[in-house]
């Protein structure tokens, strides 16, 4: 029989717990943020730093944060970066569990705080799925009467065992900003790490695989045109607040997003759902 309850962090974050006889996974109220995904079987298909200690109000360094509604730095000087939601204790709206597959929904409430960053009537749900694969949607829907915009990611963390044998591929016929260049062309379907990566892609196609030691993992994206590809490298990673000098030879960020021309415009009563789906390969 399969379990969902909802427990509490040493450090007083509640956090519900799935456990199922295809996989274990854990999801924080915090941000909605899961930090532990497990096929029965196979290993952990997400990445937390050691150094994280899971203090409420900061986001977790790993598993996947969600950035909204706004991706990276905002134009208003001291607004939080990747948004707010992150760090807003979010509602367990509902849980379904068939046949050991596992569906909990999440939604946020705008608070009278928050308003100021965000002052539109929008709805946002985040929707887990969980059998031995990991489906993670982000939905917006606009309740105003008028168009809504907004830049968005799913954040996953990648356990990759080894930086310097990672291979991503996947990535022919794409574009790349980075540090503020570009577009660049891709050159050829991989791309390994041997530095600093901080790369939005473009005109990327929906799938792309994380070809590590200990396997390969399939990362699907939908109702998304752009990801977001990162490794802090050396000089960075001694720079992140809860991340260990060396964790960049352990992790990768590969993330679905709607970032740049690829931003989402709601019209009136319309929704949009960003979805990211990882597994193992078969």
């Amino acid at each position: 029989m399969g379990s969902v309850t909802t427990k509490q962090h040493p450090n007083g974050l509640e956090y519900v717990d799935i456990d199922t006889s295809l996989c274990k996974a854990r999801i924080f109220m915090q941000g909605a943020q899961i930090d532990h995904f497990q096929p029965v079987g196979k290993p952990p298909l997400l990445w937390v730093s050691p150094a994280d200690d899971y203090q409420p109000g900061n986001g977790i360094r790993g598993g996947i944060p969600v950035c909204w509604p706004w991706f990276g730095m905002s134009e208003t000087p001291d607004w939080p970066q990747h948004g707010f939601a992150r760090t807003r204790i979010w509602s367990l709206d509902s849980v379904q569990m068939k046949n050991q597959a596992v569906e909990l929904k999440f939604s946020l409430t705008i608070s009278e705080e928050d308003q100021l960053y965000w002052p539109h009537n929008t709805k946002v749900e985040l929707i887990f799925n969980l059998t031995d694969t990991l489906k993670v949607s982000l939905v917006n829907t606009n309740l105003a009467d008028y168009p809504v915009s907004l830049t968005q990611a799913l954040h996953t963390y990648f356990p990759i065992e080894d930086i310097h044998q990672l291979k991503a591929t996947g990535f022919a016929g794409s574009k790349y900003i980075e540090f503020g260049e570009g577009p660049f062309s891709q050159d050829g379907d991989e791309v390994v790490f041997n530095k600093e990566t901080d790369r939005v892609y473009t005109q990327l196609g929906e799938v792309q695989q994380l070809n590590t030691p200990q396997g390969v993992i399939n990362v699907h994206r939908e109702n998304s045109q752009s990801a977001v590809l990162w490794n802090p490298w050396i000089d960075k990673s001694q720079r992140l607040s809860r991340f260990n000098s060396d964790d960049y030879l352990t992790m990768v960020c590969h993330e679905a997003a709607n970032v740049l021309e690829d931003k989402v415009t709601l019209a009136p009563s319309s929704s949009h759902t960003l979805t990211t789906v990882i597994s193992w390969a078969k």
